[in-house]
């Protein structure tokens, strides 16, 4: 049985055998060829192989199945499982793929690995797989050296680009890949480089993001590829379909089915309801997208499109124009930089005046934050003429000798001691000089939006971004963006451009997402009405005005795109 470290190290998240079935007999649906060479280059106990297996047997098509892992014990599983077309149909490799393929070819570069170079080139007609799902940098530097040069790796990349590109070099012309991948790659900036190779390389046939459907035991968002090699590096039409968990309270014509795999399987898009009481939302349509510089697909239906595009048309600026969204403080060690419960320190509690109070994910609300700011972060550092300076610690000895009993951890952060920094200092501070200035701060992950206006010169936690206006002309823009961001419609619009909830319908406000936030003109009367909203909301406590109040605020700023208001998410 696969254990949780061995996922985590690995990115080992074996397939669901329906998960399986419905990915082979997907791609069986495009075969064409009477006997088919099927790579699976990620087998571990070989469920994608049998699967696809017994769909190509049932189309009565000759077939053999080529299967490496880096696992021996999965791979004597998976042999005993594999038994049953025949001793001649399947061959299992223990060796790991990634090194086993020649990508100069698509690199246009010599090979440094050619001393691992078999056979596997252009030698496959299906590929099937559930590559690991973990980041280079995890596997260890000397491996991620070697994986970075002979892919052209740069950066954080996850292991199964790698993956995708010599599942690609292992395809013949016109070869079938059914790949089952994290679904981070679809809309994130960092993704771009890989909607960019698969477009470049695949007519794409289907696109299916699985969302937060919790199909595997491990955390993963899952997505599934299938797409033809192609000769050619054009564009093609392709099909998509989004399932999520639908969690906003939805109970009309919804369809009901036995599991999420008949969600799957249904012809139809919309509203369904489990056997279990599980809903989800289905939508589907045509994949649009352009190769280039700058790769973007979108997932959207016909009026889920037309929709974006009128906001998108009566868009003034985006948030980017005005401001930079930054994350806040990162100290690289929580635990001593931040509390709750320095006055129980006694005698070893820091100095008050390197006590700042913390805005942190926990206490904010849109329009308000807690009453209690407990939480407090211990900040060594200060402002001079503007530039951002470490304090003299000699002249805070309570504050030193906390850092003294804490010493180990923190000397322990040798990439902060190598950049030539103190010891004790935070690892991202920002400026000492910007926190004293109005702004707008949010979580990074969060159920609904939260943008909350902050006017006590408060910190900002890691957990949290922030928008800052250091000129006094800038603060009414803040209010702005607040009413917008926080209103149903951006929420509307965020998760069908973005398209990136995790679990139990939380979203991710990254920076590359809301610094593309749409606004109307500045200068018109709906926005100055928008502002008028905000100030009040920020202001109000009772629970009745605010319901009243945020229902004018959607009302203001529908109208300022010119479209209907939103008053619940569908």
């Amino acid at each position: 049985m696969i254990t949780k470290e061995q996922i985590k190290n690995t990115g080992a998240t074996f397939t669901p055998k329906e998960l399986a079935v419905f990915l082979a007999e997907r791609i069986a649906l495009y075969a064409q060829l009477k006997n088919n060479r099927v790579l699976d280059p990620a087998c571990g106990e070989g469920e994608l192989l049998i699967a696809m297996g017994e769909v190509l047997n049932e189309k009565a098509f000759d077939f053999s199945l080529t299967g490496y892992d880096a696992n021996e014990q999965y791979l004597s599983f998976a042999k005993d499982r594999l038994f049953c077309f025949g001793k001649d149909k399947s061959d299992l490799v223990h060796e790991d793929f990634l090194l086993s393929v020649d990508v100069s070819s698509a690199q246009n570069t010599p090979s440094l690995f050619d001393e691992c170079t078999s056979s596997v080139n252009n030698s496959f007609d299906i590929v099937i797989a559930n590559p690991p799902y973990v980041r280079t940098q995890i596997l260890g530097t000397e491996q991620a050296q070697s994986l970075a040069r002979k892919f052209n790796l740069k950066g954080r990349v996850d292991l199964y680009y790698p993956f995708l590109m010599a599942m690609t070099e292992s395809l013949k012309e016109g070869g079938l890949l059914g790949v089952i991948t994290s679904n981070r790659y679809l809309s994130t900036k960092s993704g771009e480089s890989v909607r960019k190779y698969l477009s470049e390389n695949y007519e794409i046939l289907e696109l299916i993001d699985l969302g937060d459907t919790k199909l595997f035991e491990a955390a993963v968002l899952p997505a599934i590829f299938i797409g033809k090699k192609k000769k050619q590096k054009s564009a093609s039409s392709a099909n998509f379909i989004k399932i999520y968990e639908e969690l906003n309270g939805y109970k009309e014509n919804l369809i009901s089915v036995e599991s999420v795999y008949d969600v799957l399987k249904n012809n139809q898009s919309g509203y369904f309801v489990t056997a279990s009481g599980k809903r989800y939302k289905k939508s589907s349509g045509a994949l649009k997208y352009k190769v280039g510089s700058t790769t973007c697909w979108e997932m959207l239906s016909n009026n889920e499109s037309g929709w974006i595009a009128k906001i998108d048309k009566a868009t003034k600026n985006r948030v980017e124009d005005f401001f930079k969204v930054k994350v806040g403080i990162k100290s690289t060690a929580d635990k001593v930089f931040i509390s709750d419960k320095w006055e129980e320190l006694n005698g070893t509690k820091p100095e008050d005046e390197l006590l700042k109070e913390l805005i942190s994910q926990e206490n904010i609300e849109p329009w308000n934050a807690t009453d209690n700011f407990e939480l407090k972060v211990l900040y060594p550092h200060i402002s001079v003429n503007g530039e951002k300076q470490t304090v003299d610690i000699e002249k805070y000895p309570k504050a030193k000798k906390y850092f003294t009993q804490h010493e180990e951890k923190l000397k322990g952060r040798k990439y902060l001691i190598d950049a030539g920094r103190q010891w004790f200092e935070l690892w991202v501070p920002h400026r000492p000089d910007q926190w004293k200035y109005p702004k707008l701060v949010f979580p990074d992950i969060s159920l609904k939006p939260r943008f909350y206006f902050d006017n006590g010169g408060k910190i900002v936690n890691g957990n949290c971004y922030w928008i800052v206006a250091t000129k006094e002309s800038d603060v009414e823009k803040l209010f702005l963006i607040q009413g917008v961001a926080n209103s149903k419609l951006m929420t509307k619009y965020h998760d069908l451009v973005f398209n990136n909830k995790l679990y139990s319908g939380r979203r991710r406000y990254f920076t590359q997402y809301v610094e593309k936030y749409p606004l109307p003109d500045f200068n018109s009367e709906v926005a100055k009405e928008i502002i008028v909203i905000v100030k009040e909301l920020n202001h109000s406590n009772d629970k009745a005005v605010i319901s009243d109040l945020e229902n004018q605020l959607e009302i203001a700023v529908a109208k300022s795109f010119g479209v209907e208001p939103v008053f619940t998410l569908d």
